[in-house]
């Protein structure tokens, strides 16, 4: 027996993907490219990706020179401006970690997270002066919190503060890039949490630099050079969806909005700078387009968007292409995956379906880019077929994809290798990926499925509602019905009668809605997301018409018409799969 050959090892340089490459090939060979900010002043800054790494450079020495290690995280509470970016580079160019946190969670909840994470210093825009003073004597290792401004508009606080432009204009920005090891981390960003406190997702210079080529691509955003690019989306939200490191990587011009997110002010910032892609959650979209609809304008230059973060109702997506122009690119990703994982873009084959076809499947999440791999299992762990009929729960895998949560490597999320979503799927054979709903959402009615995305759908492009959740309540028969809860437009008119009529012989019979409730705004989470755990808590004890119906047929079995109680740190859903309900 022969002793086995050693491979032939390729003879090619051995770069390492670092996050400081995609700055650097920026200022080197886009170097004009602009990136526009609307500063917290007021004002429009300025300025091109030359100046952009030179002062990311100036960052870094001034860390340094404060005593930041590499490996040590230093945190941002910050709005998507031209400081922000830089921290995105200063800080992980020299090794350190950038850690984005979401400001708009509940105090307790960001104290936490910076105490979890050992933030050894904090970059904040000024807005935030007053969160600061309250967050300060709760997070006693951070070393110092420095305000993103100059010393003309250093905010009055009681905290003691560093002054960002100070630090930066005693520093040179003489400095090289060192050569990491592009495993070591480079970004940390952690999870909205729902329910128990946050997880920490650690990215590493490859996965982020491997992301960011994915995210370019004519399958996903199709970023170029010649493109003027504004992310919505936050960058104290998985890293903006990669494009504070997708656009250098390209020479895209940049357009950060500041704190101003209403339809005006982004239409207005969209329309001076010639931008032509944009990024955000729906929640957003709804709102720039109730301002279009008003103020009858339309885009000049903006022609496609990506929607994620949560289901992009079908209506939207139809009436920004066909009154607007604006191709729609549903996405879905999370925190875990950095966070890109499928877009509905159509290849040659079937972009010569019918309309209809096509619009089913880009109304869908889309196909994996490269890098990500996707399948749905059963009860019992097996892979199920891609039919578009088979739903399950999602796992995924890829180089982007974490393998267990900051700080608990003792434990890992992962099944043979594979991240479990928590989401409920179908995929058919396009490979067009469909969320059906969260494990911990999906209703269970008489043993069988009801997806609560599909119903928020369909009472959405109602022309009377501007947004509607579906939530489980209990039924003594059934054990849960979708109720509908749902939002009215502005002096728009609909009883719950015609709202539930709007149903029929769009699904199934056994799955029309048991009521519905009209509520003046739904709660969010801090990233857009609709909070279905405060909707179901609130309507905890709603009693169904057809509950009281069915109880008064049994009246033999105990009538207890609260919400089922939900484990919404549960994992997969119970997959009773039975006949219960049928037309």
């Amino acid at each position: 027996m022969t002793a086995p050959t050693a491979p032939l090892l390729g003879q090619m340089m051995d770069v390492p993907l670092l996050v400081s490459s995609l700055i650097a090939h920026a200022a080197r060979h886009h170097g004009s490219a602009q990136i526009v900010s609307r500063r917290i002043e007021g004002d429009i800054h300025r300025y091109t990706y030359r100046e952009c790494e030179a002062r990311s450079k100036q960052l870094a020495q001034a860390l340094i020179a404060l005593g930041v290690e590499p490996g040590e995280r230093v945190a941002t509470l910050a709005w998507n401006g031209y400081r922000h970016m830089e921290a995105y580079f200063g800080v992980t160019g020299f090794g350190a970690v950038c850690h984005t946190v979401n400001p708009r969670l509940f105090p307790e909840q960001i104290a936490w997270i910076v105490n979890h994470a050992d933030d050894r210093y904090v970059l904040f825009d000024t807005t935030f002066a007053a969160l600061v003073d309250a967050l300060a004597p709760q997070c006693p290792r951070v070393r110092g919190w420095i305000a993103l401004c100059d010393e003309a508009h250093r905010p009055a606080m009681r905290t003691p503060v560093l002054c960002y432009e100070t630090l930066l204009a005693v520093q040179d920005g003489v400095f090289d890039w060192p050569l990491l090891d592009e495993r070591s981390a480079s970004n940390l960003c952690y999870t909205s949490g729902t329910t128990g406190n946050p997880k920490g997702a650690l990215y590493t210079h490859r996965s982020s630099v491997l992301h960011a080529y994915a995210a370019s691509l004519p399958d996903s955003i199709a970023l170029s050079a010649r493109d003027a690019l504004l992310p919505v989306v936050p960058m104290f939200h998985v890293n903006a969806w990669g494009i504070p490191h997708a656009a250098p990587l390209n020479g895209t011009k940049l357009v950060l909005p500041g704190k101003d997110l209403d339809g005006q002010s982004l239409y207005e910032l969209m329309e001076a700078e010639g931008v032509t892609c944009s990024a955000g959650v729906p929640t957003v979209w709804l709102g720039l387009l109730t301002y279009m609809r008003e103020a009858g304008v339309k885009f000049s230059t903006l022609n496609r968007t990506v929607i994620g973060g949560s289901a992009c109702p079908p209506a939207m997506l139809r009436t920004y292409e066909d009154d607007y122009g604006v191709q729609v690119i549903h996405a879905w990703g999370m925190t875990e995956m950095s966070p890109l994982g499928t877009l509905a873009k159509l290849n040659w084959e079937q972009a010569q379906r019918p309309l209809a076809e096509q619009r089913a499947l880009l109304e869908k999440q889309g196909r994996v880019i490269f890098g990500v791999d996707m399948k749905i299992v059963g009860d019992d762990g097996r892979e199920l077929p891609w039919d578009g009929v088979a739903f399950g729960d999602l796992h995924v895998r890829g180089p982007w994809v974490i393998d267990r949560y900051y700080r608990q490597e003792a434990g890992t999320p992962l099944i043979d290798g594979w991240f479990p979503t928590g989401d409920v799927a179908t995929i058919d054979p396009d490979g067009f990926l469909h969320i059906t709903d969260r494990s911990k959402d999906v209703i269970k009615s008489g043993g069988e499925w009801i997806s609560s995305i599909d119903l928020e759908n369909i009472a959405v492009a109602h022309p009377a509602i501007a947004e509607a959740a579906c939530i489980a309540c209990a039924h003594p028969r059934w054990t849960e019905r979708p109720l509908i809860v749902a939002v009215k437009k502005p002096g728009a008119q609909v009883s719950r009668e015609e709202l539930l009529a709007f149903f029929d012989g769009k699904v199934v019979k056994w799955w029309l809605p048991d009521d519905v409730v009209f509520v003046d705004e739904l709660p969010h989470t801090a990233t857009g997301k609709l909070q279905k755990l405060k909707l179901r808590e609130r309507f905890r004890d709603h009693v169904l018409p057809t509950a009281l119906a069915a109880a008064e047929q049994c009246p033999m079995e105990p009538l207890d018409l609260r919400t089922n109680d939900r484990d919404e740190g549960a994992g997969a859903a119970d997959h009773v799969k039975s006949a219960a309900l049928r037309d």
